[in-house]
């Protein structure tokens, strides 16, 4: 009886570990989140795309590198307002944040507003936060 009972405490303790560990990051890590992503949005809501790109996860970038066209595409657009609309812990530990962007092309005047979600990545050797999904498609649906 008592080989059972420490046999259940195991079992559980190890159950909480697991569960801990797949709630997404610790806290020392969601301390660098949030100044990183306050950072990122400061770039975004100044349409500086430029300094918004060095946010983004070199993984990605290496696969999807920005054509001269694309960083063209994005000076033609005045962003307007960057809110978000909630945030969750993914199963592999990233964050991904829902997002409600205006943007206004600089040419027509037009303003439309897009829902987007960013995915951070944490690195462990840099230690730092990666926006992995790249920088915002705000051109979808055009």
């Amino acid at each position: 009886m008592y080989r059972r009972l420490t046999q259940s405490a195991l079992m559980v303790l190890l159950l909480v570990a697991g569960v801990a560990s797949a709630a997404g990051p610790g806290r020392a890590q969601r301390a660098k989140l949030v100044p990183t992503q306050d950072a990122y949005v400061a770039a975004l809501r100044w349409s500086d795309f430029e300094t918004a790109e060095g946010f983004i996860d070199p993984e990605y970038l290496r696969a999807h590198p920005l054509t001269e066209m694309q960083r063209e595409r994005y000076r033609q657009l005045q962003v307007s307002s960057y809110r978000e609309r909630g945030s969750s812990a993914t199963a592999d530990g990233s964050i991904e944040r829902r997002i409600e962007m205006g943007v206004i092309n600089r040419n027509t005047q037009a303003e439309r507003t897009l829902t987007l979600t960013e995915r951070w990545r944490w690195d462990p050797q840099a230690k730092r936060w990666w926006q992995a999904a790249g920088l915002p498609d705000l051109w979808q649906g055009q």
